[in-house]
Parts: structure tokens; sequence; C-alpha cells
């Protein structure tokens, strides 16, 4: 599988610290490539720590199974030491009933079990389902996408699941509903599923269309996210009770030129400040994604623009992830030395400003500049318990197997010198 076609990538050039690249104790170590056989192309996956120490993860294809072309994903567990076990090949079973091509990561509920999703296959013509694995590997299809008359129950998850205070399991859908431009849904552990949400049910989308990314729930018990597209065309943020009633509380590009940013392909995360934080694919002061806050009653405030060619990257598709020390990590998917992405630390101003200083600002600094042996990240960053962050690179890797696709990718460690959680 070659990487996902979003813009004209840069001449690769070396990798070297510049201004604005933050190369203190960012020591950079890719602990596995895919070969195809072991998986290949993990997209949207943050990696979650199970209670094992261990990382789980999936992959968007490859695998050992033979029923379909390149193999239909896997899910993996890795140790901090790099050593991977296949837990699971997708497809093993005929017509991929239990689902195919898993785009977004795990989550391990309060049952000690993993749950997810997977873009297609399932019981009813290849529309995805909901799954959940044992910590030994056996893989159950809870639901299957498209049960309901022209799939009013939603299609094509391409997000990872949140469980919420309830113990119920929500996510998204990127089709299907009553307008066929995506659902909200939940889900119980046994896969009874509830559609919570249709979007584009407001005249001309104001509602939003097309979510692609995990939901999250807030401190005030509502569940918050956004879409990719709708509202004026560049997508939303919204909020939505556990019965169902959404709030659209942004919409992009609202602002002259885009500069608010456009297309979120990333979810919300919410910070210890009590406000929410996230990433744009596109717009911005630049006109390559932004960073932005927002509270929870929809003030945004844009953080920083990327550009085309920035060495802090540009296009950045992630979640952000907080980390110890308060700032925020993330991935871009262009940009950087190379223009294959990289790895970004968002630094908060000091609360007290020093006397007679200009006031501070937000801090950008790029961590890592991907190319070549490891290339175009698209999923969020993880903090393990080590201290250490964790992530995946859909393309790159050493791999002899894959260099005809531009490499089946990686998982890698940045010891970033923060304290262990």
């Amino acid at each position: 599988m070659t990487r996902p076609r979003l813009s004209r990538v840069l001449p690769f050039v070396a990798f070297f610290c510049v201004a604005m690249i933050d190369c203190r104790a960012q020591n950079f170590t890719t602990l596995l490539t895919f070969d195809g056989d072991n998986g290949a192309n993990p997209k949207s996956v943050t990696l979650v720590q199970a209670v094992d120490g261990s990382l789980y993860g999936t992959t968007s294809s490859g695998g050992s199974t033979v029923n379909c072309s390149g193999g239909c994903g896997t899910i993996f567990k890795i140790g901090l030491d790099g050593k991977l076990t296949t837990l699971h090949n997708f497809c093993d079973q005929p017509d991929c009933t239990e689902g195919l091509n898993p785009q977004a990561g795990l989550i391990q509920a309060g049952d000690g079990n993993f749950y997810g999703t997977t873009l297609g296959g399932g019981a009813h013509l290849g529309n995805g389902t909901v799954f959940r694995m044992t910590p030994l590997g056996t893989v159950t299809t809870i639901y299957s996408f498209c049960a309901m008359q022209n799939c009013t129950d939603g299609y094509s998850p391409n997000a990872a699941l949140v469980q919420g205070a309830d113990g119920d399991l929500y996510g998204t859908t990127s089709g299907g509903g009553t307008k066929d431009s995506g659902t909200i849904f939940k889900t119980t552990p046994v896969g009874e599923l509830t559609t919570l949400y249709s979007f584009c049910t407001k005249p001309d989308c104001a509602d939003g269309s097309n979510p692609v990314a995990e939901l999250t729930q807030g401190a005030d018990g509502s569940l918050y996210g956004m879409t990719s597209q709708g509202g004026t065309g560049s997508g939303t943020i919204f909020k939505i009770t556990s019965s169902g009633v959404l709030t659209t509380i942004y919409t992009f590009c609202s602002k002259a030129q885009c500069t608010d940013g456009g297309n979120p392909k990333g979810g919300l995360i919410q910070a210890a400040d009590g406000n929410f934080y996230g990433t744009t694919f596109s717009g911005g002061s630049r006109n390559a994604g932004t960073v932005f806050t927002v509270t929870a009653q929809g003030a945004l405030t844009t953080l920083f623009g990327f550009c085309t060619g920035c060495v802090e990257g540009a296009s950045p598709y992630s979640t952000l992830a907080q980390d110890t020390d308060g700032s925020f990590y993330g991935t871009a998917y262009y940009g950087g030395a190379t223009g294959q992405g990289t790895a970004f630390k968002v630094t908060p101003p000091p609360k007290v400003a020093p006397p007679g200083k200009v006031k501070p600002t937000w801090k950008i600094t790029t961590v890592h500049s991907f190319g070549g042996s490891d290339a175009y990240p698209i999923a969020a960053l993880m903090q393990a318990k080590d201290g250490n962050v964790y992530g995946v690179t859909f393309n790159g890797g050493s791999s002899p197997k894959c260099l005809n696709s531009g490499g089946c990718g990686t998982v890698f460690r940045l010891s970033a010198g923060l304290a262990g959680k």
C-alpha cells in the first residue's frame, strides 16, 4: 500500500537542528519496522498502554491472511523493548465477517478487554464493525454496520472508541445515517448499538458532516468532537449528551480566509486547564493547518499556524496529547526538514510574565523531522509510564519487502526527558 496522496512531497534533505527545532534530549529510536507479514501501514493509530505495560495497536493492511490482496490488517502488541506479537490477522474468516482494514487504535475498557472498529468487512456488505478482543487475542465482532435499511445506523467508522462514565462505548461513523453524512453512536460492550445522532440534518449541513475522529468525554459529562466537513464546508466542533442532544459550538472557516483553520481530522482533548485543544488539517494564517484551543462554550483561539515547507511541519492529521510537563505533543503529516512530517511540541507561556518583558506567547518546537527510514505520521503520540513518547508512522521503515510501496511503517520512541507517569 502506498501512502495517502494528500499533497505534493517536498524533496529530501538531511535532518539537522535548525531554528525552532528542539534538539535537547530528543533521542529518536525506531523500535520496529513493519514488513507486511507482521502488518503494514498503521494509520490513525494512537498506541494504548495496557495494564500489562505493553503497547497495543492495529495496522490498516498487511498480515498473514490470504483472503484479501495486500493483507487486511492486524492487531499487535509491542513491548517497550520493541518485541512485537501479532495477536490477530483480520479477514481470517470467510467473507471477512469479523471486519478488515482497521483505521484507528484500540481502547482497553474497564472489563479488561480491548475494543476497536474496522473500516470494512462485517456481516452487511463490508460496511465496518465494532469488535472486542480479549488480552489473549480472541476477537469477537459485536456489531456490523449497515444492519438497518439504507444504513441509517452508519457505516465506515474511521475513529477509535471512547468508554463513557456510564460504561458504554461511544464512536462515530464517517458515512450512513439518515442523511448519509455520518453518525454518532453508542454501544454496550455486548453490541447493543444506539444511533445518537445523524449529521447533516440541519439546512446546509450547519451541524457538520463526515466525522473521522474519536470523541472525548468532558468533565461536564458531555461528549465533544469534530466533523471534517459541513458547517461552512470546513467542519465543526460539537458537543453531544449521552441522550443524543447535539450542539454545534464552533464552525471552522468563520474568519476571513479561514485563518481559524478547517477540515479537522483528529479529535479533541480536554487539558488540565479545562479547555479543549486540537488541530486542523487546513486553513490558518499560513494555509497548512493550525493548533487551537476552544472553551466548552465555543470561544476558539488559534495558537499556531502551519505552512507548507515549515520546519515545524504542515497539515497535522492527529489528536494532540498532553504530557506530564504540561506541554502538548502532536504530529504533522508533511513539512519538516524532509517534507515527510514532524513530531512537534507546543509549550504554553509561563503563568507569570517576567516584569518589563513582552508578554510571552505559545511556543512550538520540532522535536523530530521524519524522512527516509520513517515517514508520514498520521497518528497521535502517547506518553507511556516510562516517560517516553511513542507513536507510529504510516510509511518508511527498513524492510526490503516494502521498498516499492514507500515502506510499511514503523513504531518509534522519542525520549524527551520527561518524568514517568
